[in-house]
């Protein structure tokens, strides 16, 4: 890709963890314990603010007035303003929208008669910053008192009949994919984020049933239907001539089997996605990776140019097949299909940004609606930063903008937040519902540990100053395979920031990009240079070296050195 044990649950419900920061911040939860209406239940919070011009700390300080709580707890409220929670401590934060959850860290789950926990929080506002009304414990209202409580009930997300969530992550529990889930658990340290949602990969005909001892399509599905999840992430990968400029990501399929692509891949997923038994899932599906922008930059007689991506655009297959996935999926009421937009260091310059756009929505329009797609994902099993924060595209060093800088490279864009957003804006301008949202893969672009920096770089250029700040540490933007250094992003999190429908783990933390090295396989996929350690480059990625670790196995394989790099530079670090 250019550019991507049993489960535990947070919560009665959980969904994806929403802030504008994306706060996991405790490891090591627990299934959580709630209140009986019958018990003498009852809690006092005393909420302390320090404030200043843009921001304040909090303490929260929560008794349990009822009966011993021992199987862990659950604080909730909801901020009266825009105040933004960034950070906390001890215990484990997520916001979405205005609401505030915070679940007890590992080492403290459980809060006897009269014992008090005190999570505190440091976070952004503006306007007033008025405390909280109302919190609840595990449910239960704290009035101060132990009158018995009758706690709220929270149903599962339903859609009506026909009729498609603006955003499927809202308050949607997401599926765990429990062979992901074993393969991290069993890592040292891994268990801390076992319990993540990622995506689940049909990337060959053989993957629907099962293959290679991995679940089919039907046994995530049924799966997720028995731990009462609402909402699977489905990569749907399989084009003729896939991914043509990159052989570790090529496919089964010939330049010239569309026929087989709609016969033996489409149309068998969608006659399990479409089955009645699934209905009340939300299936998001990510459809067809990296295909459609080679067809922007990699095409041509230019020294980017490639032969496949050349005979692709001639036959046009590409659009062909994804019309095609788009029209039959999208038929599919419970469906929301994402189509692949790379990533701000693919299209994020001038030559490629509208023209991209352009083609896929022509595509789009094939499929016989704009409608059939719910939204668009970019830096899906890539590694660009979500936010730079020590540098920004309208910063210049000595009277020269950045964009000048050899990292930048006059793209107009340095990160992949400020590049979805702005992309959004391009679709809606081409006729899409200006409800469409987007997704970005933060699976591996936190770029966090001892080599991230912490401040500016130095102003003696605008090259210093860019290289020394930028937190993405990759040789060059157009490597992309197995990178060295790379760290977990954001955990998964719903309605992060405007326009972003969720940041999501769909390139499994651990899953390789391609092997070191030619590796025989019936598998469809080849060795690519690029995930050679030793390869010196091309003019795709400027000529530097590759900056691939080691020892890796086939693409979407376990790569155990890979998911402990990811852990140790995770930002935010995993605790």
């Amino acid at each position: 890709m250019k550019h991507p044990p049993v489960r535990r649950r947070r919560g009665a419900r959980r969904g994806i963890a929403a802030a504008s920061a994306a706060l996991l911040l405790a490891s090591g939860t627990v299934a959580l314990g709630q209140a009986q209406a019958s018990a003498a239940a009852g809690c006092k919070v005393d909420y302390t603010a320090n404030s200043w011009d843009s921001g304040f700390t909090a303490t929260v300080s929560v008794t349990n007035l009822g009966d011993p709580i021992t199987g862990g707890w659950t604080l909730e409220w909801d901020f009266a303003g825009n105040q933004q929670v960034t950070s906390g401590w001890s215990g484990t934060f997520a916001q979405s929208g205005s609401h505030v959850t915070v679940t007890n860290p590992s080492w403290s789950s459980t809060l006897g008669t009269g014992a008090t926990a005190g999570p505190g929080f440091q976070a952004t506002y503006s306007g007033s910053n008025q405390a909280p009304s109302e919190f609840t414990l595990n449910g239960v209202l704290c009035t101060g008192s132990t009158e018995p409580t009758d706690p709220p009930t929270t149903d599962p997300p339903t859609d009506p009949p026909g009729d498609r969530a603006d955003n499927p992550y809202a308050g949607a529990e997401v599926y765990v994919n429990p062979q992901w889930a074993a393969n991290a658990a069993a890592e040292p340290g891994g268990d801390a984020i076992a319990d993540e949602p990622t995506g689940v990969w049909m990337d060959r005909i053989a993957a629907i049933e099962g293959a290679g001892g991995k679940m089919g399509l039907r046994d995530h599905l049924d799966t997720a239907l028995d731990q009462g999840d609402d909402l699977v992430q489905v990569v749907v990968y399989n084009l003729p001539g896939r991914d043509c400029a990159a052989l570790a990501s090529n496919g089964e399929l010939g330049p010239d089997e569309i026929d087989r692509y709609k016969t033996e891949f489409i149309d068998p997923i969608a006659d399990i996605l479409g089955d009645e038994k699934y209905a009340g899932l939300r299936i998001v599906t990510v459809v067809e990776l990296d295909s459609l922008p080679n067809l922007i930059t990699n095409v041509g007689d230019g020294d980017v140019a490639t032969e496949n991506c050349n005979e692709m655009l001639a036959n046009g297959n590409y659009q062909k097949g994804i019309a095609y996935a788009l029209q039959e999926l999208g038929a599919i009421p419970n469906v929301y299909n994402y189509i692949d937009i790379g990533h701000h260091g693919w299209l994020g310059w001038d030559d490629n940004f509208s023209s991209s756009a352009d083609l896929l929505t022509e595509v789009a329009q094939m499929s016989g609606s704009l409608d059939n797609i719910t939204g668009f994902i970019t830096n899906t099993a890539n590694y660009g930063a979500l936010t730079e924060p020590y540098f920004s595209i309208s910063d210049s060093v000595n009277g020269t903008s950045v964009r000048q800088s050899s990292w930048v490279d006059w793209n107009r864009y340095v990160d992949e937040l400020s590049y979805a957003q702005a992309y959004r804006q391009e679709l809606v301008g081409n006729g899409f519902d200006d409800g469409i949202g987007m997704l970005i893969d933060t699976s591996r672009n936190g770029w966090g540990g001892a080599d991230r920096p912490t401040g500016p770089g130095p102003t003696t250029d605008v090259d210093a100053y860019v290289d020394g700040g930028r937190t993405d540490r990759r040789l060059h933007l157009g490597n992309w395979c197995n990178q060295s250094g790379a760290g977990l992003g954001e955990r998964p999190t719903a309605a992060p920031e405007p326009g972003i429908d969720a940041y999501v783990w769909i390139k499994p933390p651990g899953e390789s990009d391609g092997a070191s090295e030619e590796i025989p396989n019936d598998e469809g996929k080849g060795f690519d240079e690029m995930c050679d350690p030793a390869y010196g480059g091309n003019p795709r990625n400027g000529g530097n070296p590759s900056g691939a670790l080691p020892d890796a196995p086939l693409s979407g394989h376990w790569f155990s050195a890979q998911f402990q790099e990811l852990l140790r530079n995770a930002n935010p670090p995993v605790r």
